[in-house]
This record gives structure tokens, C-alpha cells and sequence, in this order.
């Protein structure tokens, strides 16, 4: 009898030392059940052409220029298309080949062929050069090639067709080649030379370029209203999901400047939220979404309104 008493006990402790343990095992787990992950914050895309990109250096040699006498151009063209596309912020529509320079021209170009985009790149190779420097020893003889370049980009709003910033960037690449006592490899020229020298100048810049066109707020506007239900346009491609809100606002008044004689849009009024249904289309040409509103409310003429972001 004595000796079931202390097993007991002993059974007791043990049940005492595990139970909040056990407990705070559902605890957790509940907790893990219930919390909802942290999601990322959704990046709405911004819409970009590469209307010009010109080789404006005084080098004429056959490997910077192709039957139109840019191909460096167009080779830094395809860098920066790649880069920023690369970067997940932006759509990116093909380069316009177009033997226009002027601003006007261009915008007047992408609107008339009903790609609405909200920033265009006009861009320039500036600066290039190649210089091959050798070292001849007793018994060695080296040969070092250099290539460098200087890139110039001004980003132009499509909305007001103003340039609202210039970037710049730079880059240099080198290779080296040595024999010893007649043994060791060759110095022949190196294209890729000229390849990398562009791709470090651009990759220079990349990163101001994207801050600047990514700190205007995304916008999108009404399309149609559907017996209460809106259309707006931009879709997945742009990143709109079911569920994601965007803040309604009213076009600001537009008043002349009398200092410079432009036109300035004042800020815009906020009445109201939307909620997304659902988005429809295959591509960002056509890609919209349903929409519902879910604060404030919206007259019948839907070109008094535009979407934000923020």
C-alpha cells in the first residue's frame, strides 16, 4: 500500500512538471494557427519606353556603329530594358525606332499608337574610348586593354512631357595578358571589352533611376460602370490582386502659371475607396479589373477621377 502511494506521488510530479509544458505546446501552436503570415507589400508597376537611345561619341569605328551608325546606342538600349526589368518595379514596352529627337515628336508618337505609359527614356552614350598600353621586360612582356564609357539618361513624365531628372553613370573594364620567356597567351582584341564597360556604367545609375520613377504615386483611372460595378484600367501585369484597395481621388483644378506659362494640375481631392474583385486579360495592353466602391461614391462622369496607391 505504501509502495502504490509513492508511485502515485511520483506519477503526480511528473504530470505537474509536464502539464505547462504541454500547455504552453497548445498555446503556441494556436497562436501559429490563427496569426496570419506577413505578406510583402504590393508594387504597382510602373509602364516605361525607351523612345531614343543615340551614340552621340566621336569614335567611328566598326565595331560602335552598324549600318545606321548606332549600334552602341542600341546596345545600351537593351542593357537598360533588361536591368529594369529585371528590377520587378516596371513594364517595359519595346523601343520605339524612330529617327525623331524631338521630345514632342516622340510623346506625340506613343500616343498616337495607344500605348499609355508614364515615364519615356531619352538616352545617350556620351563618352567612349579603348586604349591598349603594353610593358615589354627582360624576359616578360604584358599587354593591358581598356575600354571606358559615360551614359547619360533624362527621364521624361509623358503627362507633362517635362524632363524631370538626368542621371549619369560610368564604367571602365580592363584585361590583362602576359607571357614569360615566349610562354603565355596572346593580347588579340577583346570585344567584350566594349559589352562590359557599357553594362557597368548603366548598372551605375540603375538605382537612381528607379527611385526616381518609382517615387510618383501609380495611378489608373475608371474605365466603365457596370450596374455598380467599375471597370478600371491595369490588372495582374501591374500587380493588382483580389482585395487590394486604391484611394479614389477628383482631379485637382488646372491653372495657368503666369512666372512660367504652363499649366499646373493642383493636388487632387480624396472621396473615396475601392476594393478589387477581380482582374481580366492576358497582357498589360489589355488587362483591367472590377472594381467595387467601398467609401465615398462616384458620379457618372468617370473622367473627373483618377486612383492612387497611396
Amino acid at each position: 500500500m505504501k509502495k502504490r502511494n509513492i508511485l502515485t506521488l511520483a506519477w503526480m510530479a511528473l504530470f505537474c512538471i509536464q502539464a505547462p509544458t504541454f500547455a504552453s505546446g497548445l498555446d503556441a501552436t494556436s497562436t501559429n494557427t490563427s496569426a496570419k503570415p506577413d505578406s510583402a507589400q504590393t508594387f504597382l508597376k510602373r509602364k516605361v519606353a525607351i523612345a531614343r537611345f543615340s551614340n552621340e561619341t566621336q569614335a567611328a569605328n566598326s565595331f560602335l556603329v552598324d549600318s545606321s551608325n548606332n549600334r552602341i546606342g542600341k546596345q545600351a538600349a537593351d542593357i537598360l530594358s533588361a536591368r529594369l526589368a529585371d528590377t520587378n518595379k516596371f513594364i517595359m514596352f519595346e523601343r520605339l525606332d524612330s529617327d525623331e529627337v524631338n521630345s514632342e515628336n516622340i510623346l506625340k508618337g506613343i500616343s498616337d499608337s495607344g500605348v499609355s505609359v508614364d515615364y519615356l527614356i531619352v538616352g545617350s552614350v556620351s563618352e567612349f574610348g579603348r586604349s591598349a598600353e603594353s610593358t615589354t621586360g627582360l624576359f616578360s612582356q604584358s599587354k593591358i586593354q581598356k575600354a571606358y564609357t559615360k551614359v547619360n539618361v533624362r527621364l521624361v513624365d509623358v503627362t507633362t512631357g517635362r524632363i524631370i531628372s538626368s542621371v549619369e553613370g560610368a564604367g571602365e573594364a580592363t584585361t590583362e595578358t602576359k607571357k614569360t620567356l615566349g610562354a603565355g597567351t596572346s593580347a588579340a582584341f577583346d570585344q567584350s571589352l566594349t559589352d562590359k564597360a557599357l553594362s557597368q556604367a548603366i548598372s551605375q545609375m540603375i538605382s537612381n533611376l528607379v527611385e526616381n520613377m518609382t517615387a510618383k504615386p501609380w495611378k489608373s483611372y475608371f474605365l466603365s460602370n457596370e450596374d455598380g460595378t467599375f471597370i478600371i484600367s491595369g490588372g495582374e501585369a501591374q500587380g493588382l490582386s483580389e482585395g487590394m484597395e486604391l484611394v479614389v481621388y477628383q482631379n485637382g483644378k488646372q491653372v495657368k502659371n503666369p512666372q512660367t506659362g504652363g499649366l499646373i494640375s493642383l493636388p487632387g481631392k480624396k472621396i473615396g475607396k475601392i476594393q478589387v474583385l477581380s482582374t481580366y486579360g492576358s497582357d498589360e495592353f489589355e488587362q483591367i479589373s472590377f472594381v467595387d466602391v467601398v467609401e465615398g461614391s462616384i458620379s457618372d462622369d468617370l473622367s473627373k477621377y483618377y486612383l492612387s496607391d497611396k
